[in-house]
């Protein structure tokens, strides 16, 4: 029989009490809101028995005996997800509504400086009313130190930010910095002003969910990446996420077990593209194809969906995708479609990913909004992004590749390292009959029959220059390949690029256009 041990049992109490959080009447209402504790999202997210605490006993700032409680409304530690490291912290509702003070920041920073010391990933479970009224300029400081984390440590390790419940105001641009913001249906939120500071000062009225939820910032704003249906959709999504990226910006990526042959053929890719050029078809379709069978994981679905972005793997190895996607809006770039395609080609290249790239577009959207809201600017954002990058970069012409759309793309002159076409690519400055206009238009009005000469030299505009083997003659395309074996030309083209090493010159960054 074991003797009683007051330090002991003092130290089982206090432990107890830490995980009780705010205490076993707001757990309940925490499960009575459909709503998981900061630990149970913890344990769901990594692997079972792997959670280590740090700083469980902490207290406020302005309650050093804890009468209150411990911890300070945020739960901090480390663990594995699929037998890797990371490093996490979840803040805790039932505890003053997860509001952040000086002591539940100095934990996060903690466990930020830890995982960028281990080179381990970082993921944040964001649950909380803000800043901590009562600490006042303390608690601005504790935002800021970790703002300040997040954009120092950003491609150094990957940062993933679960926001599951509310995260407003200035609370809301640490996820923002972060490489991936995953949010919940009908639960979480973010916004800088909530409904009632907006009806103050404009008269909008408008709920928390219209303002700032998960499908607004899926497919309207383009802040979040992913959304689940549920907590638990939501972490299995971070889960997933997690198994495209290294652990930090020097290791190369994870390699998962595949039984996808590599030489597997897709014959209905031969017939995907229309003969019509003004008929669409689905690139999502093709990519689904091409990369191993189940493996693409889309992020930012429904917004700019004239682009398609997203992880997937190839022999087993993650890698980034970048299309157009030519059954919206024909495939057109436009200001959130740069943006969109930008944004992962950065992180891709931060995290060692080779970049997979489609290219099928009749060019960049013409009107005055787009010249106004600067698509210039956005769209340089690509091409900067693209000649940055130093990772393997192999691309695939499909269709249409016209003027600065193709050249944006992942071309041969920005740096890509292998470049395919199918033989259903059209590459040129315009489309054909644009083209035939602006060469031959004296010619076509002078003719007995205009329409007649003006679809004859369209037509041969068409044979003599919309096709892959002009630029396969010069050298840009660096093959012309059957449809069905694109599969196979990208495994091998990546295996070939496998130990690239590219230095871009010495400076301490480059200006993007932002």
């Amino acid at each position: 029989m074991t003797e009683e041990n007051p330090r002991i049992d003092k130290l089982k109490a206090m432990r107890a009490a830490s995980r009780l959080g705010g205490g076993q009447d707001r757990i309940d209402k925490q499960h009575a809101k459909g709503s998981l504790t900061a630990r149970e999202r913890i344990d769901l997210l990594l692997d079972k028995g792997t959670f280590r605490e740090i700083g469980g006993l902490t207290t406020g700032m302005n309650d050093p005996e804890g009468k209150s409680g411990y911890g300070d409304g945020v739960v901090t530690g480390y663990g594995q997800v699929d037998g890797r490291t990371i490093y996490i912290y979840a803040q805790d509702f039932t505890f003053q509504g997860g509001s952040l003070g000086k002591m539940q920041a100095d934990k996060i920073c903690r466990v930020m400086d830890l995982a960028v010391k281990t080179g381990s990933p970082i993921v944040g479970m964001i649950d909380s009313g803000g800043a901590r009224i009562q600490e006042g300029v303390y608690s601005l400081g504790g935002y800021a130190e970790i703002f300040r984390r997040n954009a120092i440590y950003s491609g150094v390790v990957p940062q993933i930010s679960l926001i599951m419940g509310p995260c407003a105001g200035g609370a809301s641009y640490s996820p923002a910095v972060t490489d991936l913001i995953i949010m919940v249906r009908k639960q979480s939120y973010m916004f800088l002003t909530g409904p009632a500071v907006i009806k103050t000062v404009t008269g909008e009225e408008v709920d928390s969910e219209t303002l700032g939820g998960a499908d607004v910032h899926l497919k309207v704003s383009g802040n979040c990446q992913l959304v689940g249906d549920n907590e638990q959709e939501a972490i299995a999504l971070a889960r997933q996420a997690l198994s495209y990226l290294p652990s930090n910006n020097v290791e190369q990526v994870p390699v998962a077990q595949t039984d996808d042959p590599t030489n597997r053929r897709s014959e209905m890719l031969n017939n995907l593209v229309p003969e019509d050029p003004s008929m669409s078809y689905s690139m999502q379709d093709a990519i689904n194809t091409i990369v191993d069978q189940g493996s693409f994981l889309e992020i930012q679905a429904g917004y700019a969906p004239n682009a398609i972005v997203g992880l997937a793997r190839l022999a087993g190895r993650a890698v980034g995708v970048v299309s157009q996607e030519p059954a919206m809006m024909a495939g057109v770039m436009d200001i959130n479609s740069a943006d969109k395609i930008a944004r992962l080609v950065r992180m891709c290249d931060a995290f060692n990913l080779p970049i997979v790239t489609f290219v099928d577009s009749p060019g960049f959207l013409p009107g005055v909004q787009q010249e106004y809201g600067g698509v210039i600017r956005h769209g340089a954002k690509v091409l900067f992004a693209y000649a940055e990058a130093t990772v393997p970069k192999v691309s695939v012409v499909t269709r249409k590749a016209y003027g600065g759309a193709y050249v944006v793309m992942s071309s041969k002159y920005l740096g890509t390292d292998i470049t395919y076409a199918w033989p259903s690519a059209e590459i040129a400055v315009m489309g054909a009959e644009g083209a035939a206009n602006i060469l031959y238009g004296r010619q076509i009005k002078a003719a007995d029959d205009p329409q007649a000469e003006r679809e004859r030299l369209t037509q041969q505009y068409q044979e003599d220059y919309l096709n892959p083997y002009v630029a396969a003659k010069a050298g840009y395309i660096d093959e012309v390949i059957e449809p069905a074996e694109t599969r196979q030309k990208l495994i091998e083209a990546l295996q070939a690029l496998e130990n690239k090493v590219e230095m871009n010159p010495a400076r301490k960054h480059g200006n993007m256009p932002v």
